[in-house]
């Protein structure tokens, strides 16, 4: 499974042209791909919508894909873990968002495509899987 960050999500909807857009745009032409989107992935992008028609447009593509819930207990404990381990080695990750998606995709063992240098630190922790590599 393929998670998407708001990084990239936000770049597409805005009309922005980068590696990362492109590849989520052939994800999302290549029916044979497992493409998922985050609860709090779908509320950091739909939150900075000012038109109502483009926001019901994005809403229906994300609902679209599989969806997973990065909240709950199992996974704040995860996160919160990984923020200490990073505190500890020196790394500061701006957005605790990052961090609940990282651990997610860290223990179901699924690919992020992002464009964000918080999750380069994340990365330092192993087990995190991510395009662009």
């Amino acid at each position: 499974m393929i998670l998407v960050d708001s990084s990239v999500w936000i770049d597409f909807f805005n009309g922005v042209s980068n590696a990362a857009v492109d590849r989520l745009e052939a994800l999302l032409c290549d029916s044979s791909s497992t493409l998922a989107t985050a609860d709090l992935v779908v509320y950091e992008v739909l939150r900075g919508f000012r038109s109502s028609r483009l926001l019901l447009e994005a809403q229906e593509l994300m609902s679209e894909l599989t969806q997973v819930e990065l909240g709950g207990l199992t996974n704040a404990l995860q996160a919160a873990d990984h923020y200490r381990e990073l505190r500890a080695l020196g790394y500061s990750v701006r957005s605790p968002m990052d961090v609940l998606l990282a651990s997610y995709c860290i223990t179901h063992g699924h690919l992020l495509l992002h464009r964000d240098a918080d999750f380069a630190s994340l990365q330092i922790l192993g087990g995190l899987d991510t395009w662009p590599h």
